[in-house]
């Protein structure tokens, strides 16, 4: 018989020997997952020290944009565009001349240029007017609503509701035949309260009013009127819609609880023709190894047909041209094709990013990245991104590259409206992060002008912009889906 220490001790051994098997022998479970953390963790290694071998390159090219020749350049190209040009609603001929100008202009700066036609629709403002004539006489500034309908010439005259909530206006629905709707919504956040803008008509007009003013979706207002598109829902009656500014729809509030009886003329001019001929604008630096895959970087050339359309979205288009700038003044050429789109249509919800998706899905493999920037060209802060987790781990190694301007971050949720059908089905998404607390009190009004836009802000984030898309179009894998 084995004495009690022997037997511990063969215990021991056999525990002992099951362990070292268990990671040697390439048949037990425990090796797998050893071998490939090993594996996932070697990898993440190899990815970072490829992306910091770029760090020279990214200081080049931040130094080029925010210290070098090019500094100031991306606001000097957007002012002379927009001074010349102004804005640029979809259909119109200011919209066809900004086209022809961008394509010149790329073409000049030596970039593969070429357009690529779509529809877009084609709504006109006309002349506008609204006001107060009860209880006492006042001039509304109001912007009508795209795709708004018309009033007749003589207008439309009649009582007011005013609201502060759909379910008030349901809760008061017998009130509302006969009578203009105006909707005094508090804005809590834009992608919340955008909701009485682009449905508000239609809401009203089931319940039978003849006309609803919305409230300005913005956060703060110096008697100013913001536009946008809105959205008549099928079956139910059309109805002209403008907004109105915060303080005269706060105004009416108060006169109605008073109990004051509020009476406004309304006159809209608004059409909407067939659909227009237009183009998305390309500029290209073809890959020097796999010049059919894309990265792809954005910024829309249509706006609003009010301001100068400087800041949304003139500063993204120009960063996403300039992008490509500061990488052909380096003499760099990535391995993959770095290709900037200028979008048409974008305020009508995106039409001519959807054709161009229609178009180009059949090479949905080759696109690599797809980048927008649609909310400010103010100073960066970080870069947002959507996209696998091995995917993230990837960009926030390229971020790293940022640290000279001290915009390392990465957030979760790239976002934007031409970008989004790509996002959609997989690809990878990322879009420019802004200091943009101030972006919602000029959009769509007659303040989105130059004077909003910072020269230094703009270098800052076309230095981000063309360090990011490089960067991540020359590595040596693309993003993993």
């Amino acid at each position: 018989m084995m004495t009690q220490d022997l037997r511990m001790y063969c215990f021991l051994s056999f525990i002992t020997f099951l362990y070292i098997g268990s990671l040697v022998c390439e048949c037990h479970p425990h090796t797998f997952k050893t071998k490939n953390t090993t594996d996932a963790a070697l990898k993440a290694l190899d990815i970072a020290k490829e992306i910091t071998a770029y760090a020279d390159v990214a200081k080049q090219i931040i130094d080029l944009a925010v210290y070098g020749d090019a500094r100031n350049r991306s606001y000097g190209r957007l002012a002379d565009f927009t001074d010349t040009i102004g804005n640029r609603v979809s259909g119109s001929k200011n919209l066809e001349m900004a086209i022809n100008y961008m394509y010149k202009a790329m073409t000049a700066d030596g970039l593969d240029v070429h357009l690529e036609p779509v529809k877009v629709p084609h709504w006109v403002r006309g002349k506008e007017s609204a006001e107060i004539v009860l209880p006492r006489s006042k001039n509304l500034a109001i912007l009508g609503l795209g795709s708004s309908v018309g009033t007749s010439p003589e207008g439309i005259q009649a009582d007011v509701l005013v609201v502060q909530s759909f379910d008030e206006l349901k809760k008061r629905g017998s009130e509302a035949k006969g009578k203009i709707v105006v909707y005094n919504q508090p804005f809590v956040s834009y992608g919340e309260t955008v909701a009485y803008r682009a449905f508000g008509a239609s809401e009203a007009g089931k319940l039978g009013a003849v006309a609803a003013l919305i409230r300005s979706v913005t956060p703060f207002s110096i008697n100013s009127p913001h536009t946008g598109v809105q959205d008549y829902q099928d079956g139910v009656r059309k109805i002209p819609a403008a907004c109105i500014t915060v303080e005269d729809a706060e105004l009416m509030w108060r006169m109605a609880k008073r109990g004051e009886k509020i009476v406004v003329k309304l006159t809209m001019g608004a059409t909407t023709l067939p659909d227009a001929d237009s183009f998305n604008t390309v500029a290209e630096i073809k890959g020097w190894q796999h010049p059919e895959q894309v990265v792809l970087l954005s910024g829309h050339l249509d706006s609003w047909d009010v301001g100068q359309g400087a800041m949304d979205d003139g500063g993204g288009a120009m960063i996403s041209w300039e992008a490509l700038s500061l990488i052909k003044d380096l003499g760099l050429r990535p391995r993959r094709t770095l290709r900037t789109v200028l979008w048409t249509g974008e305020e009508q919800g995106g039409v001519g990013a959807q054709q161009y998706f229609n178009l180009h899905k059949v090479n949905l493999s080759n696109f690599d990245l797809v980048m927008e920037s649609d909310l400010g060209t103010f100073r960066p802060v970080g870069l947002q991104f959507t996209g696998s987790d091995a995917a993230q781990k990837v960009m926030a190694e390229v971020v790293k590259l940022l640290a000279p301007i001290n915009t390392t971050r990465l957030e979760p949720h790239g976002e934007g409206t031409d970008i989004y059908p790509w996002m959609n089905v997989g690809i990878p998404g990322a879009s420019l992060h802004v200091m943009d607390s101030r972006y919602f009190w000029f959009h769509h009004s007659e303040g989105d002008t130059m004077t909003v836009q910072d020269p230094q802000e703009m270098d800052l984030c076309s230095a981000l912009w063309a360090v990011v898309a490089y960067v991540v179009a020359d590595l040596e894998e693309m993003l993993p889906r």
